[in-house]
């Protein structure tokens, strides 16, 4: 009895939701057309009768849920019942010149009505089946469906009121469809003393009627003064649950044939193919691709057949306005279009370069123009702007340092672009990855291996793609930060990307030991001897970065280049031009695109190196070379063999942003030594002398050198840039000096070298502590340098 009563009142529910469907609307609001103005060329049109012409979309929406439990009379169960009703009706309206041309105008339109509704009912009942003796839990399920759908092509009434003082409205009307109501009712039952079957009924397909639906604005919007035979915009009503939106774009006097929009999508990073609109204030970044959509009407009787053609366009540039508009790729499509048909017209389009000029000056905004041509004449045109921003910039810091050491390169890119070329320092958000290159300037606590460090690095390259939308980055590398670089292109770095280029374009590596440091043997071993041991130094061996170089060879289409610093003629048993740290022909190695900097190691991250060397090889316009660079064939290199060219010198910078890594306070111990004078003694075939000791702020100490009978001499130490190095020999003259706080006082890795000429004997080298705070100093000393 109850299944029965049940179905009844479904059925009574089918029938009244079937009947009342027209009662209830709802499609998802559309976004206004922007308010950019389509200036027709072809001149006034003939005869304008003054109607309105254009596009009108009405929606209509409303969405019911109605949940809730409630007791049985028995008060042994409860019923449980979940209703959800949705209704979304959609009108999208070409509005016309009627037939008469007396000014007034008609809609020709498609309507969509899609109504649902849905009910359920859970009985749930604790009941006996043998008197009272034991209790069951009995349950019956009841399900109601009514599905209401229509689509159909109808004629509107539309009207533009426009009053004197500017203010005007607008209203369409829109007359009923058809549609057709399907619908069905489902039961189960589990838990009876007497087992029930369900039951499945199935409404035919019935046909009914939409009733049509009309919206008026509320009469406050305003001509624009500038241009009043246009006008757009959006109004939206909400009462009792129903929300109704009227979207217009309409043209009085306007062509039969011309634009309502233009619009910008690019991809949303990581879905390759999943478009969404550009806002027009945050734009795209260089490299997306960009599918540009020309939205284009018919708004005449007949068919017409036109060209649609997309240009770069520079009128109202500051530099480039008098510069002729230039077709973009594929920049002409064909359409044919129906009496009152709007279409869609796209085209892909390769940002590649439109952050810049080719002249490398920075392009801010990009405007690009839809033109239509109907027999050779073109009819109408539309602008619009698009902000293009530099690829994000990946900064890659290197050994005994972090992500401060490009504090300053955000300024630094705001300067040479603006603030839309983002500069992203890894370990500046340390949830998006950190790499541990050792910490403060000597420090022998543990690090990262490079490959650690390059699955860091890929981290942070991720970060910044989704931060920024970016499909490409570039990195700027610096030292050790190089190699950490190069490891994750080629081992981490997916490959070519669908467009066909590799996510990262461009590595710039600044003093990078591409084929280890002589000084990281020297040192290593001078760590080694005084009872710590660096993992960062021991990667920079030549010995082992020629390993690494071995197995690290895919550059998978990344563009390399390289700059090597080269103020220095020794280093570390070499005579070779250095940096301080890196041997030119170490960092320029196999990277065919290279040049040479003034600069010492840690000044390589200056300005004057960004603006000589960086930024010409990152800010490469549209006519610039943004294919995937070739492979490149390994050659042999000599060990540190180059002459100096100071024809290709970059530049010298005062001070890097780096100098504050060697103004660490005391460091970690070794072995030290805080008497007045040490001596150690070297020769030629014993092992090398290394000695780490501490300085006394404001005082000197002497460590006492037995030199042999050797072709050149040299003492290399590692302290901070307040301490000052001289060396004396027996007679006490001077040798050499590294001056406190002096350009070379700020490397890494500092020398003395003196070659020949001179007599063995017992020599000094005079530390003198200029600072504040005790200094640590590990030193070392070396023979017979070749080149």
């Amino acid at each position: 009895m109850m299944t029965q009563t049940l179905i009844r009142r479904s059925l009574s529910l089918l029938t009244i939701i079937a009947a009342s469907a027209s009662l209830f609307t709802a499609v998802p609001q559309r976004r206004p057309s922007g308010g950019a103005v389509a200036k027709a060329s072809g001149g006034p049109a003939a005869k304008c009768s003054g109607a309105w012409t254009g596009t009108i979309t009405y929606t209509r929406t409303q969405s019911v849920t109605d949940n809730k439990t409630t007791p049985r009379v028995s008060g042994r169960g409860e019923d449980t019942r979940n209703w959800e009703m949705k209704y979304d009706y959609k009108a999208q309206v070409t509005v016309v010149e009627a037939p008469d041309r007396n000014s007034s105008s008609i809609g020709k339109g498609t309507v969509t009505h899609s109504f649902s509704s849905s009910e359920t009912t859970k009985s749930v009942e604790r009941n006996s089946c043998d008197r009272g003796k034991t209790w069951q839990e009995m349950s019956g399920t009841f399900t109601t469906e009514s599905k209401t759908a229509g689509t159909d092509r109808v004629e509107a009434s539309v009207h533009v009121g426009v009053n004197s003082d500017g203010t005007y409205s607008v209203s369409v009307g829109l007359p009923p469809i058809k549609g057709e109501t399907t619908g069905k009712q489902t039961s189960a039952f589990s838990g009876q003393c007497v087992a029930k079957e369900g039951k499945n009924l199935t409404l035919p397909p019935t046909q009914t009627t939409v009733e049509g639906n009309s919206l008026s604005t509320d009469g406050s919007h305003r001509l624009d003064p500038s241009d009043p035979n246009r006008i757009s915009g959006t109004y939206t009503n909400t009462n009792l649950g129903v929300t109704e939106t009227i979207t217009w774009n309409l043209q009085k006097c306007g062509a039969p044939l011309r634009l309502n929009d233009l619009k910008f999508d690019h991809m949303k990073f990581p879905n390759w193919d999943n478009w969404i609109e550009i806002a027009e204030q945050t734009g795209t970044v260089d490299g997306n691709w960009v599918k540009v959509r020309a939205k284009v009407l018919n708004a005449s009787g007949e068919t017409k057949y036109a060209d649609v053609s997309f240009k770069e366009t520079y009128k109202g540039d500051k530099w480039d306005g008098a510069r002729p508009d230039r077709p973009i790729k594929d920049h002409i499509v064909s359409v044919r279009l129906d009496p009152g048909e709007e279409r869609d017209v796209e085209v892909l389009w390769d940002t590649s370069g439109y952050a810049w000029f080719d002249d490398g000056r920075p392009r801010l905004v990009q405007r690009i123009k839809a033109e239509i041509w109907e027999n050779n004449k073109k009819v109408d045109e539309m602008t619009r702007n698009i902000k293009i921003a530099p690829k994000p910039l990946v900064l890659v810091h290197g050994l005994w340092s972090n992500w401060k050491a490009w504090e300053a390169w955000q300024n630094i890119l705001t300067t040479a672009h603006s603030y839309d070329w983002k500069a992203f320092p890894v370990g500046e958000k340390s949830e998006k990855g950190v790499m541990n290159t050792g910490g403060k300037f000597l420090s022998s606590s543990p690090t990262n291996s490079i490959v650690q460090n390059a699955r860091e690095l890929e981290k942070y390259i991720r970060y910044a793609q989704e931060d920024r939308n970016a499909w490409h980055v570039d990195i700027v590398a610096h030292s050790m930060g190089g190699l950490i670089s190069r490891s994750y292109i080629s081992n981490l770095m997916p490959g070519n990307l669908p467009d066909g280029r590799p996510p990262v374009s461009h590595l710039v590596m600044l003093g990078t030991p591409n084929m280890g440091s002589p000084c990281a043997d020297v040192m290593g071993m001078a760590f080694e001897l005084t009872g710590k041991k660096v993992e960062a130094i021991r990667e920079l061996r030549p010995a082992v970065v020629k390993q690494f170089n071995q197995v690290t060879t895919n550059r998978k289409g990344v563009k390399f280049s390289v700059l090597a610093g080269d103020p220095l003629p020794t280093m570390c048993k070499t005579i070779v031009w250095n940096d301080g740290v890196v041997p030119v022909p170490s960092a320029i190695w196999e990277i065919g695109d290279n040049a040479r900097s003034s600069s010492i190691h840690t000044e390589l991250t200056g300005t004057s190196d960004f603006s000589k060397f960086v930024k010409p090889r990152l800010a490469v316009g549209p006519g610039g070379d943004h294919a995937p660079a070739a492979p490149q064939l390994p050659k042999s290199s000599g060990l540190f063999r180059q002459e100096r060219d100071d024809s290709i010198a970059v530049g010298n910078v005062p001070h890097g942003p780096m100098a504050e890594l060697f103004t660490g306070g005391h460091g970690g111990a070794g072995v030290r030594d805080l008497s007045p004078s040490v001596s150690a003694q070297t020769t030629p075939d014993e092992q090398p002398f290394a000695r780490a000791v501490t300085v006394p702020a404001k005082q000197s100490i002497d460590v006492e050198l037995v030199v042999g009978t050797v072709r050149n001499f040299g003492v290399t130490f590692m302290a901070q840039s307040g301490i000052s190095a001289t060396l004396l020999n027996d007679k006490g003259a001077v040798l050499a000096k590294n001056v406190a706080d002096s350009r070379e006082a700020r490397s890494w890795f500092r020398s003395l070298f003196v070659d020949g000429g001179f007599v063995a004997g017992t020599w000094k080298l005079r530390l003198e502590n200029t600072g504040s705070l005790d200094a640590d100093v590990i030193l070392t000393t070396w023979t017979n340098a070749g080149q």
